[in-house]
């Protein structure tokens, strides 16, 4: 998975720099064999299965640019999302700068995981209709609003909002529509094993360019 985001990065066309922040001497050996620079190892307290995302990555920016200089933007790429290809990386970039906004963060048409096919269940295992169901009722499928899942594959930031807002976000965030092929996060042995057969399928559909 490593290698996948390392090769979908180094092959993009808009990053200056591959950098991978780990505590692990192997995971970071590996890194390099893959193409990626590991300046630095990540401080123990940053590497706890507890710790957030923002402080890893601000602690990465600032180790960073004490001999870099500033960035204008940060992309965090999770290997956990190893089906992105370059396009997606350049595309969210160009969205970017052509959108002026604080943030592009990918996403997935939600599909047969709509709001309006959601249901709780009780304690007695009653199925019960959540407070949002009224706004769906009767709608045939063709009908219903589009909703779109964050796949977690790009999350491009302008370095104020990371640093000084503690945001990947901010309050203007625009969306890089992927394709459900590659939109794909891997947390459960089916979903490893899907994504192993996507690629020995060599599953690379044409780019969808957002719409936002």
């Amino acid at each position: 998975m490593l290698a996948y985001t390392i090769e979908a990065a180094r092959k993009a066309r808009g990053l200056s720099r591959t950098v991978l922040s780990t505590e692990d001497e192997e995971i970071a050996r590996v890194a390099i064999q893959c193409g990626a620079d590991v300046p630095f190892l990540r401080p123990e307290e940053l590497a706890r299965d507890s710790t957030p995302t923002i402080p890893v990555l601000q602690h990465a920016v600032k180790a960073l640019e004490a001999t870099d200089g500033a960035y204008d933007a940060i992309l965090t790429l999770q290997p956990t999302n190893p089906l992105r290809v370059a396009e997606d990386i350049d595309g969210a970039i160009e969205l970017l700068q052509r959108s002026g906004a604080d943030s592009v963060i990918s996403f997935a048409e939600a599909g047969d995981r709509h709001p309006a096919r959601m249901k709780t269940i009780d304690s007695d295992g009653r199925v019960v209709d959540p407070p949002f169901s009224e706004a769906f009722e009767g709608q045939p499928r063709q009908t219903l609003p589009r909703y779109y899942l964050r796949d977690g594959s790009v999350y491009l930031t302008r370095r104020s909002v990371l640093m000084e807002q503690g945001s990947l976000k901010g309050a203007d965030c625009r969306a890089w529509l992927m394709p459900p092929q590659r939109a794909w996060n891997i947390d459960t042995p089916l979903d490893l094993y899907l994504a192993e057969h996507l690629l020995r399928l060599n599953c690379t559909p044409n780019v969808e360019y957002s719409r936002f």
